[in-house]
Formats: structure tokens, sequence, C-alpha cells
């Protein structure tokens, strides 16, 4: 992807979601040493979709067990009913989908007030079309590369040509966007999502799955550049 373009630095965010919960602040401390950028929480309330995850409480007690910016992706019906609880956990950056609101400014608004970083996130099913009228208030867009609510899942190729609109509309607007893939991401996918236009990139069984996690985590670090 051209600089020109105004691709961003690239960043790796685990997803916490595929690590041992029984050593939570263990595992992000490795990564975190190994070279990690944030840490990806996946919030997901069984309805939205149809797996069920960890809240708020658990973005408090990982607060100050890391300095890393804690990316928290809200894949639940009404995050505006519990925006305020992971504001007040720690979150760093949250991320909501689209699809859940028709006009998803109030919500941005109330993160930005509170001095923190706002994403929309959409469905591999969802049209880019639904996000662009929003990147004007957007901080970052997150694609989803699998159907949100499992990980492991086998990484989608055509929502690429999302992140490719997304990266040229955020510099037509001049805007310093960053643009998040998640789903199926490993050492193989991750140069076609890079290559796209995306920089910032999450990863849960492909890091938190392999004997040497550091090692893995070094490797990633690697291709993103």
């Amino acid at each position: 992807m051209n600089q020109d373009l105004g691709m961003r630095p690239g960043l790796l965010a685990p997803s916490i979601l595929s690590s041992d919960f029984s050593k939570l602040a263990e595992e992000v401390a490795l990564v975190a040493g190994a070279g990690a950028d944030w840490v990806h929480v996946d919030v997901m309330d069984g309805h939205f979709v149809p797996n069920l995850t960890i809240g708020a409480p658990v973005v408090k007690s990982l607060r100050p067990a890391t300095e890393l910016p804690l990316d928290v992706h809200l894949m639940i019906e009404e995050p505006g009913r519990y925006l305020p609880d992971f504001l007040a956990a720690g979150a760093d950056w949250i991320t909501f989908h689209v699809e859940t609101q028709d006009d998803p400014r109030l919500l941005m608004q109330r993160i930005h007030d509170e001095g923190k970083k706002g994403g929309l996130a959409l469905r591999p099913a969802t049209p880019v079309g639904d996000v662009l009228p929003f990147i004007d208030v957007c901080d970052m867009v997150l694609v989803m590369t699998v159907e949100p609510g499992f990980g492991g899942q086998s990484f989608m190729v055509e929502p690429l040509e999302k992140i490719a609109v997304l990266r040229a509309e955020a510099a037509r607007l001049g805007r310093d966007l960053e643009i998040e893939v998640d789903g199926g991401i490993d050492l193989t996918t991750l140069p076609l999502a890079r290559e796209a236009g995306a920089n910032v990139f999450v990863a849960g069984s492909a890091i938190f799955g392999t004997d040497d996690v550091a090692d893995t985590v070094r490797r990633f670090k690697s291709l993103i550049g």
C-alpha cells in the first residue's frame, strides 16, 4: 500500500478471546513484552452474535495489569446502554457495530467526550457504504473478515475490497483513520490485509494457540513493518 494513500503505522492487537483466562494478566504481559501494540477485547452479548463472552468487569481488572491500550470491540445489540461501563472500566478504544445504529454520531461523541477513541465495525455482509457517511467522526473502522461470534474461523478475502475503499476515502477526506481487520488473521493472511490498506491487525488463535506465543508475536510484527 502506498504511503500517498494515507497508510498508517502498523499495529498488532492480540485478542484475549483466545488466551488462557485462568492467567489473563500473564498472557497479556507475555504479548506486551514481545512487542504487541494493543490488547483486543471481544465483547459479545449472545444476541447480536450467538456467543457470550466477557464484560466491563474483566476490562476493569485488566486495566491495571497493562500499560497497552485496551481495544474493546462491542459485538452487542445496545452499545449505548453499556458504553458508560466500558468507559469507566478503562477502555482506550471502543468500537461498536454500524448495524446497531441508525446514526452512530451520538455514541461516538460520548466516547470522544471522555477523551477516548471510537470506531465503527461492520460484518462481512454489510456494505462499506453504510460506514462511509461517518468516517468524519471515526478514529477507526473495523472490517470483519469472518462472521463475528467465534474465534478460529477461516479468513474471507472479499472484505478486503472494503478496506481499500475505506483507505482511499480517508485519504480523500484527509482523515488519519485507523483501519482494523479482525478474523482469520495469521501469518499468511496478514500481508493481504496490509496490502489492501489495513494497519491494525487482530489475531487470536494464531497467536495464543501457538507453542511459542512471544516468538509468534515477533513474527507478526516483522510482517507488519
